[in-house]
């Protein structure tokens, strides 16, 4: 079964107008010293002796010692599915998608059925912004009778981006059957239903997330976004101190709050109406999301040092 590389870690880059939105304040947040997200699955297994550990480490300084240590294991061992999955990970942690696209294509050619290189391959294509593709591989990276809630939430992540929430919080729930309470599925559901204009619904989901001990940063940001999206300012403060300096989390609140008042697409998901966002992007939300010009600031979940990432 995969791995999950990157639970939520779909980075947008082009975006339909209620996700640029988001994808602002949370940028925005993590540029203001939100650290990266934590990472599940096969990131969290120590190397053996003779290579490097497979940790994703959060300081962006550190992610990029660890790419450059599995780069050389890759280039002495193309063909090491470990190497390849690990040095592709470091990539997408530093933003350099279409090169990880590149190294998990070619291992994905020598071994077409593995489902945890499929799931690392869908996902580095949906952080390079190629969601169709995505979508489809990320189809093969499970079955029904084994569904994985890693690739699950990726296929979400990627619904989302092109403007498709009913059908990305559908692929969330059926995740959330098979890991419960999963903080970082949780937070993708949470962001969901705020595009949907669920805010009271977006509000206690990520509050659940929030309250998991293994709830990261982003996750903490992500309910601080909701919490200033209701006008609840003082509160998403509070929530945003838990990681940051009182002075921090006041910029940070501050900037949202300014997005707010002079972005069109939010004051629309403030309206609170619930609505699909495909209305927004035309009969085919993902033509419209991919002929869109690519958002410099949606680093989203990568802007801080994975993030991520997701995530």
């Amino acid at each position: 079964m995969p791995s999950g590389l990157n639970d939520r870690d779909i980075q947008p880059a082009r975006l339909p107008a209620g996700l640029r939105g988001l994808a602002l304040a949370t940028a925005a947040i993590a540029a203001m010293g939100l650290a990266g997200c934590k990472t599940i699955g096969m990131d969290d297994i120590t190397g053996s002796i003779g290579q490097p550990s497979l940790t994703l480490p959060s300081a962006q300084e550190d992610v990029r010692a660890y790419t450059q240590a599995w780069e050389k294991r890759y280039d002495s061992r193309p063909g090491d599915k470990t190497a390849a999955l690990a040095y592709a990970r470091g990539l997408r942690a530093l933003g350099q998608h279409e090169q990880a696209v590149a190294v998990v294509q070619k291992i994905a050619l020598k071994h077409p059925e593995d489902m945890e290189i499929l799931g690392a391959y869908g996902k580095a294509l949906a952080d390079a912004g190629r969601l169709s593709e995505a979508a489809e591989v990320l189809k093969q990276a499970h079955t029904p009778d084994r569904p994985n809630w890693s690739i699950l939430s990726a296929q979400g992540s990627v619904a989302d981006q092109i403007g498709d929430q009913r059908a990305a919080q559908g692929f969330y729930r059926e995740a959330l059957k098979i890991n419960p309470g999963e903080p970082s599925v949780l937070s993708n559901l949470g962001l969901s239903l705020a595009l949907s204009k669920r805010l009271d619904d977006a509000e206690e989901t990520l509050r659940q997330a929030s309250a998991h001990p293994r709830a990261d940063q982003r996750v903490r940001q992500n309910l601080a976004l909701v919490l200033a999206l209701q006008g609840k300012f003082t509160e998403a403060e509070m929530v945003s101190a838990r990681d940051l300096s009182p002075e921090q989390a006041a910029a940070n609140v501050a900037t949202i709050r300014q997005m707010i008042s002079q972005s069109n697409a939010w004051r629309e998901i403030q309206k609170g109406a619930p609505q699909d966002t495909r209305a927004a992007t035309g009969k085919t939300g993902q033509r419209n999301a991919r002929a869109a010009e690519p958002d410099p600031s949606a680093a989203w979940t990568q802007a801080a040092a994975s993030a991520a990432k997701s995530r």
